[in-house]
């Protein structure tokens, strides 16, 4: 017994006086941004050691989840992306740049090698990946990020979820510390990148599902900057036969070229909103051209009066053949301006077919106070002639609608007031306005454009009236991108009923439309892309139905 205690003592003493070879700690962020089929580097996990002890990290177990096609995915990399600044080594980040940029022309698919150094690559990737780097450590903080790649053929639907099950330091099992959530990565197409054909950027979705099922979405394409009117902007429009799987060659649905002795740059038509004509098959589009105003901005240079060296055009065309060909574009500023106005444009987003037939598209103007207010224009002659009643309430601007009831139209806007939506309804098109019970209550915002849209009941797979929504679900900064779900009309929008599609920053416009009955399409400006598609089945909105 004293022999057993004796050694026990030992024990402890060399415990005591030998220092213990400390491993330092492995920080794991995982992203939640979509995964673009057709980027070669997608970031799945951030990865941080602040190397005070350690100088090497040996190696990364991953698992893949049951629910995820490992024949989609070409490969799983690992890269190194150096160390930290000594001004920022007291603050936490995750990163030293940005690896992959959605605003840098040729640099939109595939890792920036300025930026990281790719060290190991497991192409056809199994159940278990193990990723073997044996890379030194530089003294202090590095970095490591997880890209994925996947093939051509992967199903915009499909999904992928993934876990860092183990990290080895110095041979060591290193600790992990998650400082995120996990959740499966949506897959997404990048529609369109900054530099496609020459482009800086593309801005301001609207999309459609035609009566032949085709998707229809249309942007600003800024050829210079991503600035707002006045530039050379005009309306692209790219079409989808395969429910958002693969995209066309864009068109150019409407440009005014260098109209009027004015140079490109001084005829910018943009901010589009389409429609599609349930009746008759045709597809509208409507958008602001702006002539001459000195390439400053549009909003503030635009001024009272109709004709075109003064204020804002709205301006249509429309498409009889599933928006393959439009028409030269048609000028409605004198069927509906108010000459008192000062600048008066379309939505952006969409318009819709009303159950009786009538269409309406949302609009905005600014007042002769320099007042912003939203409201309606509408047709009941198959888009011949357009009116503007009332607007729904000063100080909004951008605007969506839905017929949530037979006659009755809900107008969701944008609210300078900043913090929540403006709701508002009306059963006369426009001539009078109720405020709803959610108005600035329910649907918060960060003053940006969002997306309203119905679901009839015999339109989905639930047999349920439903409404959608689309905005960066937050009161600051343009991110975490969001699809909403009510049942009870708009009154609520129950947070289990919440699809966070990109928690990165972007420009934050969102445009939804129904793919099919049970799959609901968002084109929208995210962190990975200036227009990127993803599709999302409604089972995944109401999985809690």
């Amino acid at each position: 017994m004293i022999r057993i205690k004796y050694k026990l003592i030992l024990l402890l003493a060399a415990l005591v006086f030998t220092p213990l070879m400390a491993t330092d700690t492995l920080r794991v962020k995982q992203t939640k941004i979509p995964i673009l089929i057709e980027r070669e580097d997608n970031v799945l996990f951030y990865l941080r050691i602040d190397a005070e002890e350690s100088e090497m990290l040996n190696e990364l177990k991953f698992e893949f989840s049951d629910i995820v096609n490992l024949q989609e995915i070409a490969s799983i990399k690992l890269y190194y992306g150096g160390t930290e600044a000594v001004q920022r080594s007291d603050q936490m980040h995750f990163a030293p740049v940005e690896y992959i940029s959605s605003h840098s022309v040729g640099n939109t698919l595939k890792a920036n090698p300025s930026y990281s150094i790719k060290v190991v690559e497991q192409k056809q990737p199994q159940h278990e990946v193990v990723l073997s780097p044996n890379y030194k450590l530089f003294p202090g903080i590095n970095y490591f990020w997880v890209s994925l790649q996947m093939k051509p053929s992967a199903s915009i639907l499909s999904k992928v979820a993934i876990a860092l099950t183990s990290a080895q330091v110095d041979y060591k099992e290193a600790p992990l510390l998650f400082v995120s959530s996990s959740a499966p990565h949506r897959m997404g197409v990048g529609v369109r990148h900054a530099g496609d054909d020459g482009v800086a950027a593309f801005r301001i979705p609207g999309l459609v599902t035609s009566n032949q099922g085709t998707l229809l979405g249309v942007y600003d394409v800024r050829y210079n900057s991503s600035v707002d009117l006045q530039e050379h902007i005009d309306i692209g429009l790219s079409r989808s036969a395969d429910k958002g799987q693969t995209w066309q060659k864009m068109i150019i649905p409407m440009t005014f070229g260098e109209n009027g002795g004015m140079p490109q740059s001084q005829n910018g038509v943009g901010d589009p909103a389409i429609l599609v004509d349930e009746t008759t098959g045709t597809v509208w589009i409507v958008a602001a051209w702006t002539h001459g105003m000195g390439n400053r901005r549009a909003w503030f240079n635009s001024q009272d009066g109709m004709s075109k060296e003064r204020t804002s055009q709205l301006v249509l065309a429309k498409s009889t053949d599933d928006g393959k060909t439009w028409s030269q574009p048609i000028n409605i500023t004198e069927q509906v301006k108010d000459p008192s106005w000062k600048f008066l444009l379309q939505g952006p987003g969409r318009g819709i077919t009303m159950m009786d037939g009538t269409l309406v598209f949302p609009i905005q103007y600014i007042d002769s106070a320099d007042i912003p207010n939203a409201g309606i224009m509408y047709s009941k002659d198959r888009g011949e002639t357009w009116h503007i009643h009332k607007h729904a309430r000063t100080n909004t601007t951008e605007a969506q609608v839905a017929e949530v009831s037979p006659g009755v139209l809900m107008l969701n806007m944008r609210d300078n007031r900043g913090g929540s939506r403006a709701v508002a309804t009306t059963t006369d098109l426009g001539q009078t306005w109720k405020e709803h019970p959610s108005s600035r209550s329910v649907l918060q915002e960060p003053v940006c454009m969002a997306s309203l849209i119905k679901v009839e009941a015999k339109d989905n797979i639930y047999g349920k009236d439903m409404l959608l929504f689309s905005n960066p679900n937050t009161t600051e900064g343009r991110h975490r991108i969001t699809i909403k779900a009510s049942l009870d009309g708009g009154l609520t929008f129950p947070t289990e009923y919440n699809v966070m599609l990109d928690e990165a920053h972007g420009w934050g416009y969102s445009c939804l439309s129904m793919i099919d009955n049970e799959t609901v399409g968002i084109l929208y400006e995210s962190s990975v892309a200036h227009m990127t598609f993803q599709a999302v089945p409604l089972s995944d909105i109401l999985a809690k139905q």
